[in-house]
């Protein structure tokens, strides 16, 4: 039989970070979460949370996390038709959903979208970010209930939804461009030009380049880390970037960003992939998720 205390330990260390939070919320001792913990990993002959700050889950202790998320999605059902078998000495316990998206999401559609879902439901959302291209091994790797992904192919155990294309403009202002393509934008002169980088994932530069000038070729960068900086940075002048046309439209309208090479933008399409187990009882979920990106992307 499943130790449902000790996967409910697990899932909580997991979600607060620590074993002390997590005894709070439970109700217990330090010292007895810590043993429950330590039973089921002695039991499963595996290690389920690395113990560190943060604690975080192993692999094995991910997909019990993912397990105690639809286990949490049944009681909540079954509690809302049998409301007398709540416990009132229990403490509450609301379902976390762990979702993964991608950061220029998070940075022009998605929030509104979770905003939707949130205002009409008890569950409370954890959202990971990490490149498009990314996400589905969140999923494969049951991190995640659901992943916003470039990916089109179905992941494993999942169900696929289009949301349409993530647009992005190679932009800068008028006075970098001046500056760095006195002769036009050619691929010398994209060598020298410094660009900007999310991180070590994003190619969406990369691709812009093999896309425009047919074939790649290496040009300096700043590494940046948040879409609205990048959108900042790019009007500061210190570099040309792949911006979403959410983040720059208005400034492309008055001037201040002009496109390096114009009519020349870069579609990502992008799919909501949600686990099947979980997919009926968040159907309210993917409905605000496919409404929001077919109305904003």
């Amino acid at each position: 039989m499943l130790d449902y205390p000790a996967l409910r330990a697990v899932a909580t260390i997991v979600q607060t970070g620590s074993f002390e939070r997590a005894a709070a919320i439970l109700n217990v001792t330090p010292s007895a979460i810590s043993q429950r913990v330590k039973q089921l990993e002695e039991r499963l002959g595996t290690v389920l949370i690395v113990r560190g700050t943060p604690c975080t889950a192993t692999e094995k202790g991910e997909w019990l996390c993912r397990h105690m998320e639809n286990v949490g999605m049944l009681e909540a059902e079954l509690f809302g038709q049998l409301p007398a078998l709540i416990d009132p000495a229990e403490p509450l316990q609301r379902v976390t959903l762990q979702i993964a998206t991608n950061a220029d999401s998070l940075g022009t559609w998605f929030v509104e979208a979770m905003a939707n879902f949130a205002k009409s439901s008890s569950y409370l959302l954890n959202i990971a970010v990490d490149d498009q291209d990314y996400t589905a091994e969140w999923l494969q790797r049951g991190r995640v209930i659901a992943a916003v992904t470039s990916l089109e192919k179905p992941v494993r155990g999942c169900r696929r939804f289009e949301l349409g294309v993530l647009r992005y403009q190679a932009t800068a202002t008028p006075e970098f461009v001046a500056r760095h393509f006195p002769h036009g934008v050619t691929a010398e002169a994209i060598r020298n030009a410094p660009a900007l980088t999310f991180n070590q994932k994003d190619r969406l530069q990369t691709s812009w380049v093999r896309q425009t000038f047919g074939a790649d070729l290496d040009y300096p960068t700043h590494w940046l880390p948040s879409p609205q900086s990048f959108v900042e940075a790019t009007l500061s002048g210190i570099a040309w970037g792949m911006n979403p046309i959410q983040l720059t439209r208005d400034h492309l309208a008055s001037g201040r960003l002009v496109e390096l090479v114009p009519d020349t933008p870069l579609d990502i399409p992008l799919y909501w992939q949600i686990n099947r187990l979980a997919a009926d009882r968040l159907a309210e979920l993917t409905r605000e998720i496919v409404t929001v990106a077919k109305r904003r992307l």
